[in-house]
C-alpha cells in the first residue's frame, strides 16, 4: 500500500497507438491520431471530500494527494492524455468528440488487472470545443455515488476512486434556458480497464482513416481482450460477439434495477460493457418505460428507459459498421449484431426468472411477465419499492403491495390479484425468496436522493453524501436505519424540481 508516486504506471495506449505531435493547446481537430497530451489543470483550492476506500485498496493506495486528484502535477510514471474519438449523438454523426474535459493520469498494473485512471473537470483539451474543460459539483457528486452504486447493484460499470472539490467557481447554464450562474468546481478521479469507446473506432473509420483504425484495434484486442484476435473475419467477428455479449449483460441489468441512462450515443458507449458517462441518469420511480431524466430528449425520448435495448443494438450496428474496412465479407458482421439480440433475449428471460422468483424461464412465462409490464403502467406504481415487497409478500394479496402505489384509492386490486394468483401457481407457492432479494434491491441512487446529498455539500456537508455512499454499498441489505428516510416512494417536493425529476447534459 503506498501513494500515487508508488503506483505502477504503464502507458500502453501512448506508445502502442499514434498521437498528436503538439501538447495541448487549442481546440482544434487532430486528424489521424488517437490522443493528445495535455497537462491537467492545478486547482485554486484542492481537497478530496469522498473517497473509496475499496478502490483504493484495489489499487494498493493509502494515501490520497488532493492536488493530484484534483488536476495538480501528475506525480512521475503518470503520462497525462485526452482520447481523441467520435460518435453518433441522439441518432446523427457528430464528428470529432474527444475528451472534452477528461484527463487520463495514466495506467495502473494491480496484482490483477491493469487499470487507467482518468479526472473528469480538470481543465481543457484539444476536444474542449467551446467548453472550458471543468466540472461541478453537482454532476461530480452524482458521478461518484452512483458508479460506485452500480457496482454494488452488480451492474458492470467505470468505478470512481475519488471527489475532489478545487475551490473554484464554475459557470453553468444548468436548463441551457440563459439562467447562468457560477458553481463549485469539482474533479472525479474514474477508474476503468480503458475509456476507449464505439465512437473511438468510429471516428477512424469515417474520416477514412484504416491504418488508425488497425492500429486501435490492435491495441485494444491485444491489451483488453487477449482471447481474440484481428488475424481475419473470423477473428473479428468472434471480437465483435465478445462487444455484443457485454453490452447485452450490461442492458440487462440496467433493466433489472430500473435504471436509465440518458444519453446513449455512440460515445458513451463502453469497449468493455460498462456503463461509462454519468451525465443526465436516473431511476425510474414510477414504472413508465417511456421516461427519460434528460431534457434534452424531452420530444423524441429516444433514450427512454423501455427503448435502451433497442437502442444498444442500434450502436452497436453503427461500431461492426465502423469495423467494415477490417474484414472481407462485411455481411458476416450481422451475425454480431444478431448475437446480441439473442443474447440480450436470453439475459432478459434470466433477469425476469429471477426478480420474480420463478426458477428456470418458461416460454409460457413471457406471458405473465407481458402481463405484468402492463399492470404496472395502469397506475403509478413505484418499481423498486413493488419488487422488493413482491420478495417477501406472504400470499397472493395485492393489499400486501400497497405500498408501492402512490395513491391508494386507484389500485387496481382485481387485476393485481388476478396476476398474483397466476404468479403464485407458477412458483407452487414457493417463490425463491432468495434469488429474489439478491436481484431486486431496496435501495437505488434516485435521483432526489442524489439532490439531498448535493444540497447538503453545497453547505459544505458531505455527511449525507457519506451516509449515502454506505447504504448503496449494501443495496440489498435492510439498513433499518435508514428506511424511513430512503427507502420510500419519490416525495411530492421531487416530482418536478430539477435535478430531481429533469437534469441536462450541463455538468
Amino acid at each position: 500500500m503506498g501513494t500515487l508516486s508508488s503506483l505502477k504506471w504503464l502507458n500502453r495506449f501512448l506508445s502502442e497507438t499514434p498521437g498528436d505531435s503538439q501538447i495541448g493547446g487549442p481546440a482544434r481537430q487532430v486528424p489521424n491520431v488517437c490522443w493528445s497530451r495535455v497537462l491537467p489543470k492545478p486547482a485554486p483550492d484542492a481537497e478530496v471530500r469522498l473517497w473509496s476506500d475499496e478502490m483504493a485498496k484495489f489499487l494498493e493506495l493509502s494515501e490520497c494527494d488532493d492536488e493530484v486528484l484534483a488536476g495538480g502535477k501528475p506525480v512521475d510514471g503518470m503520462d497525462t492524455y485526452a482520447q481523441r474519438y467520435g460518435g453518433h449523438q441522439f441518432g446523427n454523426w457528430a464528428g470529432q468528440l474527444g475528451d472534452g474535459r477528461a484527463i487520463t493520469l495514466g495506467e495502473v498494473e494491480t496484482k490483477s488487472q491493469v487499470l487507467e485512471l482518468q479526472l473528469k473537470g480538470s481543465g481543457k483539451t484539444p476536444y474542449s470545443r467551446f467548453a472550458d474543460g471543468k466540472a461541478v459539483l453537482r454532476s461530480s457528486i452524482r458521478e461518484f455515488l452512483c458508479s460506485e452504486a452500480m457496482h454494488h447493484l452488480g451492474v458492470p460499470t467505470t468505478r470512481a476512486l475519488s471527489l475532489a472539490t478545487t475551490g473554484e467557481a464554475v459557470l453553468r447554464d444548468m436548463m441551457y434556458n440563459g439562467n447562468r450562474e457560477y458553481e463549485p468546481g469539482a474533479v472525479v478521479c474514474r477508474v476503468a480497464p480503458s475509456f476507449i469507446r464505439f465512437g473511438s473506432f468510429q471516428i477512424h473509420t469515417l474520416m477514412g482513416d484504416r491504418k488508425t483504425l488497425r492500429t486501435l484495434v490492435e491495441h485494444t484486442i491485444k491489451n483488453h481482450f487477449p482471447d481474440h484476435h484481428a488475424n481475419d473475419d473470423d477473428g473479428i467477428i468472434a471480437w465483435a460477439k465478445q462487444i455484443a455479449k457485454d453490452t447485452a449483460i450490461m442492458v440487462a441489468h440496467w433493466m433489472r434495477v430500473g435504471f436509465v441512462h440518458g444519453v446513449m450515443n455512440t460515445d458513451n458507449m463502453s469497449i468493455h460493457g460498462l456503463t461509462i458517462d454519468y451525465g443526465p441518469y436516473g431511476w425510474i420511480e414510477d414504472y413508465n418505460p417511456g421516461w427519460t431524466p434528460n431534457t434534452t430528449d424531452s420530444t423524441h425520448r429516444r433514450y427512454r428507459f423501455g427503448n435502451q435495448p433497442q437502442i444498444a443494438a442500434w450502436n452497436l450496428a453503427r461500431l461492426f459498421e465502423s469495423l467494415g474496412p477490417l474484414v472481407r465479407n462485411t455481411d458476416r458482421l450481422n451475425e454480431a449484431l444478431d448475437f446480441y439480440i439473442s443474447t440480450y433475449d436470453e439475459q432478459n428471460d434470466i433477469m425476469w426468472a429471477a426478480k420474480l422468483g420463478i426458477g428456470d424461464f418458461q416460454e409460457s412465462d413471457g406471458d405473465l411477465v407481458r402481463e405484468l409490464n402492463l399492470l404496472l403502467q395502469k397506475v403509478e406504481t413505484d418499481m423498486t419499492i413493488f419488487f422488493r415487497e413482491l420478495c417477501t409478500i406472504p400470499g397472493p394479496d395485492s393489499n400486501h403491495l400497497a405500498e408501492a402505489f402512490y395513491d391508494s384509492e386507484t389500485i387496481p386490486h382485481e387485476e393485481w390479484n388476478e396476476w398474483l394468483g397466476k404468479w403464485w401457481q407458477r412458483v407452487g407457492g414457493k417463490p425463491e425468496r432468495g434469488v429474489m432479494l439478491k436481484n431486486n434491491p431496496k435501495y437505488v441512487l434516485r435521483n432526489w436522493m442524489a439532490q439531498l446529498a448535493i444540497d447538503a455539500a453545497e453547505k459544505e456537508d458531505y455527511s449525507v453524501c457519506k451516509d449515502m455512499f454506505k447504504v448503496l454499498k449494501t443495496p440489498y441489505e435492510e439498513h433499518e436505519e435508514f428506511e424511513s428516510e430512503w427507502y420510500q416512494k419519490r416525495p411530492e417536493w421531487a416530482r418536478h424540481r430539477v435535478g430531481c425529476s429533469m437534469l441536462s447534459c450541463s455538468s
